[in-house]
């Protein structure tokens, strides 16, 4: 009987994400100059995982984005503080335009005086998994999208919930991979290059003073 629950709730799971609506890059392409700035313009999904990237940002303030794939882009959050491994922190996620699949492996800097001018650093990355047996579209529409994260820094149950138009709270939930260390402190280097931020903006030609304030002290 367990079987035939888990076999049926994979099969909703599977038929939801192939309902997803098809999402639109033209915000993110309108802010941007694509002759200045080295940011990607596309992208395709490359396997049936979903991916997610939490990338570190300093522009003008230190900010970490999370996304999450979904009707072939990165739906976005901007999160000022990061997240966090304890349950009992929640922190505010601003929904901010989709980003192209490609975006996810973008480590670099934007040119000042461009949106989002500063250093970008891959701080995490893995795959998700839904944990509702809803589209993704559904969860966001509800204003709760419950998910497993598989990443290489952030793992297990997270959710994020909406409580305005454009404001989120990004939640660890309680399960064995929740912790009270202050992860984005404990763990600050890129995932893909093992560069702190200065160190990208040194070798990308960027403000190093200025990426450094984003480092640990």
């Amino acid at each position: 009987m367990q079987l035939k629950s888990a076999l049926r709730k994979k099969g909703a799971l599977t038929i939801a994400a192939t309902k997803e609506r098809a999402r639109s890059l033209r915000e993110y392409k309108r802010k941007r100059d694509f002759a200045k700035t080295p940011e990607p313009q596309g992208g395709k999904p490359k396997g049936p995982e979903r991916l997610f990237v939490v990338q570190k940002h300093r522009a003008s303030a230190l900010h970490y984005d999370f996304r999450l794939e979904a009707g072939g882009v990165l739906v976005s959050w901007a999160v000022p503080k990061g997240p966090s491994l304890d349950p009992k922190d929640k922190r505010l996620a601003m929904a901010v335009e989709d980003h192209p699949l490609s975006y996810a492996r973008f480590e670099g800097v934007i040119p000042e005086g461009e949106y989002g001018g500063g250093t970008v650093m891959v701080w995490d990355i893995g795959t998700y998994r839904l944990e509702d047996a809803e589209t993704f579209d559904e969860a966001l529409r509800k204003g709760r999208i419950v998910f497993t994260l598989n990443g290489k820094k952030l793992k297990g149950s997270w959710a994020l919930v909406r409580t305005g138009e454009r404001r989120w709270l990004l939640m660890k939930r309680k399960d064995r991979s929740a912790a009270a260390v202050d992860i984005a402190t404990a763990k600050p280097r890129s995932v893909l290059t093992r560069r702190l931020l200065a160190g990208i903006a040194r070798d990308e030609g960027g403000d190093i003073a200025k990426a450094a304030t984003g480092d640990p002290g």
